[in-house]
């Protein structure tokens, strides 16, 4: 079961897998709820980390008010610092997919002190534009002009059983199942917002991150993932066969999530500026010490 804190006005719910010095909170693509993040979460605090799942305001059991104005990147990105603030958490690894990433992005450049690293998977920036047009167009003028049929196929989706379907069935059920309006309300909100900080903010992250792309899929063009590792300044770039393999074969991609995130945690060495002037700041006092006090 899901637990839940009030921000602005309304509930959003989270999930806590794993305990331990080390968060990390992972947010899911777009209208999907945090149960997409689910066996990342379990694998990765089978790794000795806390991983905090979220279902931003209008996704999964959180809030889903019907005003467009609520939901924005830069809205969603308030959300995760909020829930960093409720636990009690200074610093954590944000990551996700999709969606996810951006609004990891955002919380870069609005808490930059708040973040130990980022996990970006299918980025959506700038190469995404005819695609997510060509995507979204459609399901926007389903949810909002088609509502009373789309209610039926939630009607319909709400009483298939869950469970002994594998995970990618699962969450798309999940997804057709919620209330279309406030998930039209979801999409023009973030059609009329910005998708992402601009480039030239992103150019001065200096977050570590770990962006994962893969080919083969319009609406997350793997350009936007390369783009964005270089944009970074501190990003390797790992290459994903497809959107599925995180969710049908993910030991791979595990293992390069889990070892960066290792590395996230280790303690940071002072920049070399720092070490080359402590010496010499440390020498002075010494020759400041031993020197003879004139006698009054």
């Amino acid at each position: 079961m899901p637990s839940f804190f009030e921000h602005d006005g309304h509930r959003l719910a989270y999930g806590e897998h794993g305990s331990g010095p080390r968060p990390l909170v992972l947010l899911p693509g777009l209208l999907f709820s945090q149960r997409m993040q689910e066996p990342l979460a379990d694998a990765l605090a089978a790794r000795g980390n806390r991983v905090i799942t979220l279902d931003p305001l209008g996704h999964g059991d959180s809030d889903r008010p019907r005003d467009m104005w609520r939901y924005s990147m830069t809205t969603f990105g308030g959300q995760v610092v909020a829930l960093l603030d409720h636990l009690g958490i200074d610093q954590a690894v944000v990551g996700g997919a999709s969606l996810g990433a951006n609004v990891a992005l955002e919380v870069a450049a609005a808490a930059p002190e708040r973040l130990r690293g980022m996990v970006l998977e299918m980025p959506v920036l700038d190469n995404a534009l005819l695609g997510c047009a060509i995507g979204f167009t459609p399901l926007l003028v389903a949810l909002t002009f088609g509502e009373p049929a789309m209610k039926l196929v939630q009607r319909v989706a709400r009483v298939v059983p869950r469970r002994p379907l594998p995970l990618v069935p699962e969450i798309l059920l999940d997804w057709v199942s919620q209330d279309p309006g406030p998930s039209a309300a979801v999409l023009q909100g973030l059609f009329f917002g910005r998708i992402a900080p601009h480039r030239e903010i992103r150019r001065t992250f200096a977050t570590p991150s770990l962006v994962i792309g893969h080919k083969r899929d319009p609406i997350h063009p793997f350009s936007d993932a390369d783009m964005l590792a270089e944009e970074l300044r501190d990003a390797r770039l790992l290459n994903a066969d497809s959107i599925l393999e995180l969710r049908t074969r993910p030991e791979r991609l595990t293992a390069e999530i889990a070892d960066f995130v290792d590395a996230c945690w280790k303690p940071r060495e002072a920049p070399a500026a720092a070490r080359s002037v402590r010496p010499r700041a440390r020498a002075r006092r010494a020759r400041a010490r031993a020197r003879p006090r004139a006698s009054a």
